[in-house]
């Protein structure tokens, strides 16, 4: 039996046809209503006969009607590949020159900038005109939908990245249909005929689609929204009662301070977290914002899906770890510590990459750049990055183990750690802090003593840098430390 994505919109639609697939805002859409308009799209695909594998670029703003394509994109055996909204019209091109697609999909908002790099070989779609009839000229009859094997590709993400340097991960329909099963995936299995499911990861990103297939594999509702900030995160829970929702830790710190009492998000059951250890803080704030629902933290990537889950029974005993291995997986250590993942979910490789595809795939394992450890009964811990491990008189030290031990510093709203060249030491482990309003950065001895008896005084900040914010990836919220090092330096 083929993994294809495009049947579980067939499927979801077959098995709960009048029940709510999607939302936005106050509108909704049925199952039955979303199959028809992918199949509308996929018709439309299909009579420009375009080769399988080809990409289609999908520039849009949060819209329901993106589910569909997104379907009827994989349907047509083409590749689909989605890009930020907020991006400008050069970092658009860009990502279109790189992805060389046959086709430019984009909503009323991004049509005039797609116009101008829609160039030879690139046809450019209204999502207007799409969605909404097949061409004149179209004969479903004449023009079949390709054969299409679960191991073709499916969809490409372009990684942000830690370097602000994006890479396409490519991910076949195989892969992208495990990752996201009941029982592989994230959220507990039997959501059907609940709330759904509402998250904070864009549709442009891994963890937006993913949460896409979660929901049609449990045949329920995914809700979008066109912001994620506390406010609208909120409004969208109390308005469609999502049983499950994720959030990464810098948001849930906002869907906290919009509702402290926990007001609109009674029907949630599930509210989990991560893409990396989650502060035992947070998990606290967690359970009394929400009693009544679990937390699980989870630790994943772009280029091999669901790696680990901290379950909530656990969370309390194991602090600060993100769990065990995920099934179908395999988490394994290299001699650097490296963190690495083998299973059937892992990527193809990144889009006319070759090297460093090959590089990231060696031996069959991922190797995520994460540094870790495994404790005696299989729990994984995260301790930096492989490239960000900072080389201080001899000796190593971890970021994130400093900015975890840093949470609550007084008189920091976000703070970050690199390490800086410096002739005597190697490197120094520099503090970069974003005051809290109307306060100056904290000092390096108030840093040093509020990490004295957590830390090794080796690992204690020798340098303190104010800077207005922290450069993070958009989606994840992870430190992009290359870019923030260059920030810096410009400061000094």
């Amino acid at each position: 039996m083929n993994l294809l994505v495009g049947d579980l919109l067939a499927d979801a639609a077959a098995v709960n046809p009048d029940g709510i697939a999607a939302t936005l805002d106050h509108a909704s859409m049925t199952y039955r209503q979303l199959e028809q308009r992918a199949r509308v799209m996929t018709t439309a695909l299909l009579a420009h006969g375009w080769e399988p594998g080809e990409r289609v670029v999908w520039w849009c703003e949060p819209d329901m009607r993106s589910l569909a394509g997104f379907a009827a994109v994989a349907r047509a055996g083409l590749v689909f590949a989605p890009l930020n909204p907020a991006f400008g019209a050069d970092e658009a091109a860009a990502a279109v020159a790189y992805l060389r697609p046959v086709a430019l999909v984009a909503d009323g908002a991004h049509l005039a900038a797609a116009t101008a790099m829609a160039g030879p070989g690139v046809t450019l779609l209204a999502l207007d005109r799409l969605e909404s009839r097949p061409p004149e000229d179209a004969d479903p009859a004449a023009r079949p939908a390709p054969a299409i094997d679960d191991s073709d590709p499916q969809i490409v993400y372009l990684t942000s990245g830690t370097t602000g340097l994006p890479k396409g991960v490519v991910v076949s329909h195989r892969a992208s249909w495990l990752r996201s099963f009941p029982g592989g995936s994230t959220f507990a299995a039997g959501l059907r005929g609940d709330g759904g499911i509402l998250v904070s990861f864009p549709l442009y990103h891994y963890g937006g689609w993913h949460y896409v297939l979660e929901a049609w594999h449990h045949r329920c509702a995914f809700h979008l929204c066109r912001r994620f900030d506390g406010p609208t995160l909120v409004a969208t829970a109390e308005r469609w009662r999502p049983v499950a929702m994720y959030c990464i830790p810098a948001v849930w710190n906002r869907v906290i301070e919009a509702a402290p009492d926990g007001t609109g998000l009674e029907s949630v059951r599930h509210a989990d977290t991560g893409t990396s250890a989650a502060p035992p803080a947070l998990l606290d704030a967690l359970r009394r914002l929400m009693p009544g629902a679990t937390t699980s933290v989870l630790y994943g990537s772009s280029e091999g899906g669901h790696h680990t889950t901290l379950h909530d029974r656990e969370v309390t005993g194991r602090p600060g770890s993100v769990g065990r291995v995920a099934p179908p997986g395999v988490i394994g250590l290299s001699e650097e510590s490296e963190i690495l993942y083998r299973s059937p979910t892992l990527m193809t490789g990144y889009f006319d990459r070759p090297d460093e595809t090959a590089a990231a795939l060696a031996g069959g394992w991922y190797h995520t750049g994460d540094l870790g450890h495994l404790d005696s009964d299989g729990y994984l811990w995260i301790t930096g990055r492989a490239r960000e491990v900072i080389r201080t008189g001899g000796e190593w030290v971890a970021p994130v183990e400093v900015e975890q031990a840093l949470t609550g510093l007084r008189g920091a709203a976000d703070l970050a750690v690199v390490g800086l060249a410096d002739e005597q030491w190697g490197e120094i482990v520099t503090l970069a802090v974003v005051p809290e309003q109307a306060t100056a950065a904290p000092t390096v001895a108030a840093v040093r003593a509020h990490l004295t008896g957590q830390l090794a005084p080796f690992k204690h900040p020798r340098r303190v840098v104010g800077v207005e914010a922290i450069p993070r990836t958009p989606a994840t919220g992870q430190v992009q430390r290359t870019l923030l090092r260059d920030l810096i330096s410009e400061t000094l």
